[in-house]
């Protein structure tokens, strides 16, 4: 179905895939993997024509699908073989209203009136969208917003869909929503799916292949999932706890896992529990919100919220999309106004300060991290960031090596791939040292090595005194860094306590060591290395 014979692409002098020689079956879920900036989005947009028909570059040897050749076929002449969606669903859509935003593929195909209303129709009963035909779009969830997305490539009756980080901005229940929803396609109609995904854990056991892409111009690996696994540099925490156990065949889910974890959790029993991390030195209030309401128009973002951030804390706000996590974040900054209750950051009420002001007290790295990024080049943003900062030179490109190594400084940063952007506007956020550091969804587009050295950064700034509140569906950072969990539901606090008493005692924010090893008081492979050791 999807075939790359020693196909390579480079763009100026750069190489970015080097001797891709695989092929895809099909009615199979294939999954793409490898570090940031790997060319893990390019492999993707490679299959649909975007590569090379828009984004320039020169592409060698060949990709096909189903006999299509993508160098003679633009994008336009794969619509009814490839359906794309990329990493931000809602920048594809071009309607209003679900329904006419399902149908819109179908209208540039020509197809007949009442072919279109028939697939319309089985595409809202196959993914659960039929409630929401008459919804505007942007009053739905990143859960829903994500179904409509592949809805309405899936309305042309594709034969290929391929996916760039499909659960990247989802909460855990809306990513196994729109997992399953993909494993019935593929069962059930013999879909051939084709992802990127950074959160293996959520993906890898239902892959039935998988790219596994080096990077350094070495050619990509591919073949069954559990034998790329074994050997693979980034994987889950599953995987790595199994090899940590030595557990043969390598478990690629929770569930295989704790079949064969029984020993494993009888020698954790008779070790002492892991010290739980606390904050140390003189502690002090950096933030304060009480009573808080936030309103968008008439509608209630946040509801009699009342929230204490100390200096040392690492607090971890969680909750299904549309919860009110990033709406606190910006009220905590001062972009939003308060329609209700009090916020303080230090003795300032974040939306009466100045912004120029307040980010030397919090500094806010938002969602889209390009919203920060305005320089023409890599190396004049992070000058700008010491320059307003005040900081050292340098200060700025040594926290984004640190992030994210070996980039060019000549680049754009729009040329950056997610993750890398998301790197970099950390690191002009960072460069003045806030005393509150506010992060939204901050993996997002990080690989397990970049979220690693993010971690590190994270507990440097908090052992150094600062606070930082970070809202995040990745439940595996939030066992790794986070002292305190914050639950927010409908736009009210609904548990606030020490994370590991959170998080265990929740099927939806508990990490995959935490399930797997029930009731030992673990929640990370590192956790579980130091008590056996």
């Amino acid at each position: 179905m999807i075939r790359f014979d020693r196909a390579g692409f480079r763009y100026g002098g750069t190489p970015v895939l080097t001797d891709v020689d695989l092929e895809i079956e099909e009615g199979e879920l294939c999954l793409v993997a490898g570090r940031t900036g790997t060319g893990k989005s390019t492999l993707l947009r490679a299959v649909d024509g975007l590569v090379p028909h828009f984004t320039g570059g020169t592409l060698t040897g060949r990709v096909t699908v189903a006999g299509r050749d993508t160098r003679d076929h633009p994008p336009r002449e794969l619509a009814d073989v490839v359906g794309y969606v990329g990493q931000d669903p809602r920048a594809g859509f071009v309607s209003d209203v679900v329904e006419e935003e399902l149908a819109y593929g179908m209208e540039s195909l020509g197809l007949a009136p009442d072919v279109m209303r028939r697939r319309v129709e089985e595409t809202l009963d196959l993914l659960g969208l039929a409630g929401l035909r008459d919804r505007p779009l942007g009053t739905l969830s990143g859960g829903q917003a994500q179904r409509v997305a592949i809805g309405s490539v899936l309305t042309t009756h594709p034969k290929v869909l391929v996916l760039d980080e499909p659960t990247s901005a989802l909460d855990p229940v809306g990513a196994e929503d729109v997992l399953a929803t993909l494993q019935r396609l593929v069962h059930d109609l013999g879909l051939t799916v084709l992802l990127a995904e950074h959160r293996l854990e959520r993906v890898v056991h239902l892959a039935d292949s998988m790219v596994l892409l080096p990077g350094g111009g070495r050619p990509p690996v591919y073949g069954p999932t559990g034998a790329i696994m074994v050997e693979s540099p980034v994987a889950p925490p599953v995987v790595r706890l199994g090899r940590l156990a030595g557990w043969t065949p390598l478990p690629l889910s929770v569930r295989d896992a704790r079949r064969a974890a029984a020993p494993l959790r009888e020698r954790l029993a008779t070790a002492p529990p892991p010290v739980p991390s606390a904050p140390g030195g003189e502690r002090r209030t950096l933030a304060s919100v009480h009573g808080l309401e936030v309103r968008y128009g008439p509608v209630p973002a946040l509801r009699g919220v009342d929230l204490s951030v100390a200096s040392g804390e690492v607090i971890a706000l969680m909750g299904r999309n549309g919860a009110g996590k990033s709406s606190l974040l910006r009220a905590l900054v001062g972009l939003l106004r308060p329609a209700g209750g009090r916020v303080r950051v230090g003795d300032a009420a974040p939306h009466e300060t100045p912004p120029r002001v307040m980010v030397r007290t919090a500094g806010l790295v938002p969602q889209d991290a390009a919203d920060l990024l305005y320089a023409e080049t890599v190396a004049a943003e992070c000058a700008a960031a010491d320059r307003d900062m005040a900081a050292e030179h340098g200060t700025c490109r040594s926290l984004f090596e640190r992030l994210a190594p070996g980039v060019d400084d000549a680049l754009h940063p729009r040329d950056l791939s997610e993750g890398q952007r998301l790197a970099l506007a950390l690191a002009v956020i960072l460069t003045g040292r806030p005393p509150l550091v506010l992060l939204d969804e901050p993996t997002r587009g990080l690989d397990y090595t970049a979220k690693e050295r993010l971690a590190e950064i994270v507990r440097d700034l908090a052992a150094g005194g600062h606070a930082v509140v970070l809202a995040t569906h990745d439940v595996e950072l939030v066992a790794e860094v986070a002292t305190r969990t914050v639950v927010v539901a409908e736009g009210e606090i609904v548990a606030d306590g020490p994370t590991a008493e959170v998080v265990v005692s929740s099927p939806a924010f508990a990490p995959q060591v935490g399930k797997i090893l029930a009731p030992a008081p673990v929640l990370t492979v590192d956790q579980v290395r130091e008590a056996l050791s």
